[in-house]
């Protein structure tokens, strides 16, 4: 599907010039509220002030406890992102051909349409909707958290509002809760720690609440329609034993001769004994290394009639699930003739099929397809895989209302992911972030000393600056 035939972008993009209409008059005629600070240009108003004070004095038992809870958390998720950041650079280091296959940046903002624009199937698309959505839902709450926990520690709140680029407007857009800064820095260490972390605190609370919001909407909103499979049926051979490929028959087969015989398109007949097995000219290029041992697809009923990677039904008969596939074939011998129902792009087509034989089970029908069921790797696709573990990932779930409902999941889906992705950006221990402070004072608190505190904050910061600029060098090399 192109860019512009989704007709949610369509719709988005008209959403998109009236939102740019709208927040442009109205900074015109609040323009007296405006002011250049650094890069960013600041709206400062007095709004929610008055709610966000009577919250911090309202609750004071709950936040004494909830200080402590959030402490903790600010210190997990520091751990967390570091660990995150040790993922990351190991990858660029050992895993260079990941990097190329993604071909992103490690550090890009999470802009509208970036999934759209970059192909980068394994995310949902994110409109503007989504964004402007999302920056109300976990800004907000980012910044009301740190003004109770100063109001419950009785720093004053200036002023509230939001910031953005006046050159990306409005896609780089921030909220604000200015505090009292002087009076911030009087405060003991746990107060000021418990101020710093309340903003990710929320955000890891808003991601928990969403979650559940997505538990509940997929459960009434999505039905299970069909069975997703990873591959085709494989085996593995040794090159020695390869006798003919395309029907070219082979004396002394090698890799090379068997890379050099093989067709650029389609696939191409490997014959290993007496049997016959499929491999496409990519796939023994990445076996050069495998000790004369190359993985090729067995010649099954499936890879045969390119059956894709969804089956919806068999006979007519509906398949849920694996178990009901796997019944369904098993009704049937080697040589029967089924009517397989698959899921395409524009919709679903049918295909007849007839079965083989296993081979490894005489006289069991055979279909040729295999679930993986392969974990993903590094920090984030651990995280995205725990968070949809509860859809069985071989099952297709299709959604009751068509359109909407999809475009509301993926929205909770990203409310979640960019919660959690806040929460631990912002504990960095770099200067711009909240975790930069937090970083400082708890050196402070250990050390006893601000001249020590204040180098391994900077130190910090540098660092991962500087790791930042290798991991950019690295990506740009990894294009070439």
């Amino acid at each position: 599907m192109s860019f512009f035939s989704d007709p949610f972008t369509r719709i988005d993009l008209i959403f998109l010039a009236v939102f740019l209409i709208f927040f442009s008059s109205f900074l015109y005629t609040g323009k007296k509220n405006l002011k250049r600070e650094g890069l960013l240009v600041l709206y400062k108003t007095k709004w929610g002030i008055r709610l966000i004070n009577y919250l911090g004095t309202r609750y004071k038992k709950t936040l004494r406890v909830l200080s402590y809870i959030s402490v903790l958390t600010g210190y997990a998720l520091m751990a967390g992102v570091l660990y995150m950041i040790y993922t990351v650079v190991k990858i660029y280091i050992f895993n260079p051909e990941i990097v190329r296959a993604i071909k992103v940046p490690p550090i890009i903002p999470l802009v509208p349409y970036l999934p759209q624009v970059f192909k980068l199937e394994f995310l949902p698309p994110f409109y503007f909707t989504y964004w402007i959505v999302i920056l109300a839902i976990i800004a907000i709450t980012h910044e009301v958290a740190h003004g109770i926990f100063a109001a419950y520690n009785k720093v004053k709140i200036k002023t509230t509002g939001f910031g953005f680029f006046p050159y990306f407007l409005p896609i780089f857009l921030a909220a604000f809760v200015e505090l009292d800064e002087k009076k911030m820095a009087k405060k003991e260490k746990f107060p000021q720690l418990a101020i710093l972390s309340a903003g990710t605190f929320a955000n890891i609370i808003t991601a928990i609440l969403f979650l559940l919001i997505l538990f509940g909407f997929f459960s009434v909103a999505f039905s299970p329609s069909g069975v997703v499979f990873d591959t085709y049926a494989t085996s593995t051979i040794t090159v020695t034993g390869v006798s003919m490929i395309n029907g070219v028959t082979l004396s002394n087969p090698s890799y090379e001769k068997i890379l050099n015989l093989s067709e650029e398109e389609g696939f191409n007949e490997i014959t290993f004994g007496n049997e016959t097995y499929l491999a496409t000219k990519d796939l023994i290029e990445n076996q050069d290394k495998n000790d004369g041992r190359i993985l090729v697809y067995n010649d099954a009923p499936a890879i045969r009639a390119n059956i894709s990677r969804i089956i919806t039904a068999i006979d007519g008969v509906k398949i849920e699930g694996v178990d009901r596939l796997v019944e369904e074939i098993s009704k049937h011998s080697p040589g029967d003739k089924i009517t397989i129902t698959e899921k395409i792009e524009n919709g679903f087509a049918e295909k007849e099929i007839i079965l083989g034989e296993h081979p490894s089970k005489a006289g069991i029908a055979w279909l040729g397809i295999g679930f993986i069921g392969k974990e993903p790797g590094g920090f984030f696709g651990r995280l995205v895989a725990n968070l949809a573990s509860f859809r069985d990932k071989n099952v297709y779930y299709e959604p009751k209302i068509d359109g909407i409902v999809v475009f509301l999941y993926n929205l909770l889906w990203w409310v979640v992911i960019i919660s959690i992705s806040v929460a631990l950006i912002n504990m960095l221990p770099v200067g711009i972030f909240d975790g930069g402070r937090f970083f400082y004072l708890t050196v402070l608190g250990i050390t006893g000393s601000e001249k020590v505190a204040k180098r391994a904050f900077a130190f910090s910061t540098y660092l991962f600056l500087f790791i930042l600029l290798l991991l950019m060098v690295s990506w740009l090399f990894s294009l070439w």
